[in-house]
């Protein structure tokens, strides 16, 4: 255990280090502090956005959850990553610089500014039930890999608890830039981890060979669809290129970025780079399966931290700390992402005076405190985690389609068309997760591609009122902030 301990701690501290360092740079950037904290200053190079990318990506979700359906259904499991990175791909090559381009700071605000505000409030809603949701899945494979790396010293809920204090720490203090320089450092742990441990394990396990001869019979372990099916895996392409189009986490990294180019190459180079995480970390589910048979669903998102604790100290204490780093790397994008939803589109609009720069700082790092402790209650109900994210993350399809088409075929939308469709995937949502016996689908995604479309179609046949135009005020949100950065300090620039 010592070893472990020992490089949780330096860990840790580099962790630290670095968001400490991040606070240097909210303070040399431009002069609107909320920008900087919110967003670095719209000033990430490329290799940010990569890693800003990859780190929201290779998750607890794609590390620890993978390993946990591996554990049942095998090779296929990895699916769920190489989506993930087909999604980061095609918003590289079709959306990013459009994001970047509007200028804006929420999918809520493009909403809004197409459809009204009744569309902008009803899309909080759901981007905050999708974020939330994700953001509780990372407490639940923060505790799993703390208890299993140290467990003298935390159990399951304190292993939740000690992760969610991290992750806080550095949201909270060093803001969007201590979220890009964390992950540069995190995702060469991640990978480094992976497969270090990877060539350990399967030398520690007498090779392939042997894997293969002690896994249980009955199914291909490592056939590339058929333990989910191929009607899983297109759903899971299909939930992926969905969610990464406009869930506000991803669509911030876009936000963020210098300009329109590094916002397009990043994206790109990240897609490439998140592809391979999933398969490999399925390995580690199937060894899981041959050598711990026999675990129920929950025990099962144990199953790759347990494995990893057969290995020698160093390398066990070495991975499963890039486990961890992989779970801070996507819940710290969250919580960003959470801020700005709340503070943007919920408190500006409450509260109808300008906050002052050093308020509005403030109020987005309580809501970092207060979308923290709601996902943590939530993480302490969850048990599929790959279940779980891939149900909400369907909820992104309604934006998706909403803002393809504002991009690419804008005569077909209607003033009319953004909540209905809006609202449509909402209910779709519900009944799927609290009806089950109504589902008539295999995958929720397909039915909510089926009616958001239908309803975009329908609208754009009867309706005649136009939808606003996604570019229309970038130039005046250009020099809105323009004009909040010139202001002294304390004093907030007019409300338009």
């Amino acid at each position: 255990m010592q070893a472990q301990l020992i490089i949780l701690i330096a860990y840790v501290a580099i962790l630290l280090a670095i968001s400490w360092w991040s606070t240097l740079l909210l303070k040399k950037g431009t002069a609107n502090k909320t920008l900087n904290y919110l967003l670095a200053g719209r000033n990430l190079p490329t290799v940010l956005v990569c890693v800003m990318l990859v780190g929201l990506a290779v998750g607890g979700a794609s590390t620890v959850g993978v390993a946990q359906r591996a554990y049942k259904d095998g090779f296929s499991a990895g699916w769920y990553n190489a989506a993930w990175g087909l999604g980061g791909i095609f918003v590289g090559l079709f959306v990013a610089r459009h994001l970047r381009r509007m200028t804006v700071k929420t999918i809520p605000q493009i909403m809004g500014q197409m459809f009204g505000p009744y569309t902008r409030f009803i899309s909080v809603i759901c981007q905050l039930l999708v974020m939330i949701s994700i953001t509780a899945l990372q407490y639940v494979a923060g505790g799993s890999i703390l208890a299993a790396l140290l467990p003298d010293v935390f159990t399951f809920t304190q292993g939740m608890m000690a992760s969610a204090a991290i992750f806080i720490f550095i949201t909270l203090f060093g803001g969007y830039w201590a979220s890009g320089l964390t992950n540069l450092f995190n995702v060469v742990v991640i990978y480094a981890g992976i497969v270090i441990a990877l060539a350990f394990s399967v030398d520690h396990f007498g090779g392939f060979g042997t894997l293969m001869a002690t896994l249980p019979q009955g199914q291909d372990w490592f056939h590339p669809i058929s333990g989910l099916g191929l009607a899983t895996v297109a759903g899971f392409v299909a939930v992926m290129v969905t969610m990464a189009t406009t869930t506000q986490a991803v669509s911030q990294i876009c936000f963020a970025a210098k300009d329109e180019a590094r916002a397009r190459n990043g994206f790109l180079l990240g897609g490439i780079l998140i592809l391979p995480a999933g398969f490999l970390c399925a390995v580690f589910g199937i060894m899981a399966a041959a050598k711990f048979p026999g675990l129920d669903a929950k025990e099962a998102a144990k199953a790759l931290p347990m494995l990893v604790t057969e290995l020698s100290p160093a390398v066990g204490g070495f991975f499963l700390a890039s486990l961890w780093a992989a779970d801070i790397s996507t819940a710290v994008g969250l919580l960003m992402g959470c801020s700005t939803l709340v503070l943007e589109d919920v408190v500006k609009k409450v509260y109808h005076k300008p906050l002052e720069g050093s308020r509005e700082l403030l109020v987005s790092r309580i809501v970092v405190l207060v979308v923290s402790l709601l996902s943590f209650a939530l993480a302490l109900t969850v048990v599929g985690i790959l279940q779980t994210i891939t149900t909400a993350l369907a909820l992104t399809t309604s934006f998706t389609f909403l803002l393809l088409a504002g991009i690419y075929f804008p005569g077909l939308l209607r003033r009319k068309t953004g909540f209905w469709v809006v609202l449509a995937s909402l209910i779709l949502w519900i009944i799927w997760t609290f009806f089950p016996s109504l589902r008539v689908f295999p995958e929720l995604i397909y039915a909510e591609w089926l009616v958001c479309g239908t309803i975009i179609i329908g609208f754009a046949a009867f309706a005649s009122e136009p939808a606003g135009s996604l570019f229309a005020r970038s130039r005046a949100l250009d020099e809105e902030e323009a004009a909040a950065a010139s202001l002294p300090e304390g004093q907030a620039a007019p409300t338009p």
